[in-house]
């Protein structure tokens, strides 16, 4: 894997099936802080992540002067965003995703550091971990989308995964808001997919499982999308050249004698058989 990709994001699986909420911009400075990880070493709670303004801009395609507010709006408030994860030892761990941060208004940037239980399932030394690109996800503006999109390219050597409805809930941390299957599905899992198949390298569908009158499982088909081919340019046409009789207006300027109008000089080398 190569360490200097900016642009990749890299997570445990373990941390892709976690219990959290995050807002689309916690969730966007999550992703941006773990592309800025070293993987070729190990990971402190010491070493700090530093996002900018700029960052933001180029990567989100973000307002200049939102870019600012957004910052600052998410140092008031991911300090206090809890996960609750698989430990390494089995157990459900719940822990703070940071240990600090810090807004440089001057600058234009946040510093943030991780929290101790988080780092284990920033690198590669975990066993089992996805990756993808971060401009897959950038353009999406659905909690949901992201987070579905991760589970589905966590399975990526299949191309389906299956997924009960009550597990789904609890990993994003829906409770009573979407109860209705109806809502669910119109609210969370439709404009997910939409945005995926808009923005993302896959392609998805899904399909519903029930079992007796409920339905308890969605099952997501997915494949990358073709790679588009650029069109070979259109090679430019040479404007039509005029012609009279069938000749050339050129042949017959060429050919034609002192005082002969076209018509005169064309039928003359016609019946001559210059040309």
């Amino acid at each position: 894997m190569k360490t200097n990709d900016k642009q990749l994001v890299v997570k445990a699986n373990k941390l892709i099936e976690a219990s959290y909420y995050l807002t689309l911009n916690e969730q966007r400075l999550i992703l941006l802080a773990i592309t800025k990880v070293r993987r070729d070493s190990a990971l402190y709670t010491h070493d700090e992540f530093v996002i900018s303004a700029e960052d933001w801009i180029s990567i989100f395609q973000v307002e200049p002067k939102n870019a600012y507010r957004d910052l600052q709006a998410i140092s008031r408030q991911l300090f206090e965003r809890y996960i609750t994860i698989e430990s390494t030892r089995g157990n459900p761990l719940v822990t703070r995703w940071i240990s600090s941060i810090e807004y440089l208004a001057k600058d234009g940037k946040l510093v943030i550091t991780f929290a101790q239980n988080i780092l284990p399932f920033l690198t590669v030394l975990e066993k089992e971990f996805t990756k993808y690109r971060l401009e897959f996800v950038s353009k999406m503006t659905s909690i949901y989308a992201v987070r579905l999109y991760e589970l589905l390219v966590q399975w990526n050597s299949t191309g389906t995964r299956e997924i009960e409805l009550d597990w789904l809930k609890k990993t994003f941390q829906i409770t009573e808001t979407y109860a209705e299957i109806r809502n669910f599905k119109a609210r969370v899992i439709e404009p997910a997919i939409t945005q995926i198949n808009s923005h993302s390298d896959l392609t998805v569908s899904y399909t519903q499982r029930k079992t007796g009158r409920l339905v308890t499982h969605f099952t997501f088909v997915f494949s990358p999308k073709a790679a588009v081919e650029p069109k070979p340019r259109a090679k430019k046409k040479s404007p039509p050249k005029e012609t009279l009789h069938g000749l050339l207006k050129a042949d017959i300027e060429r050919l034609a004698r002192a005082g002969e109008s076209y018509e005169q000089a064309a039928e003359r080398i016609k019946k001559q058989g210059l040309i």
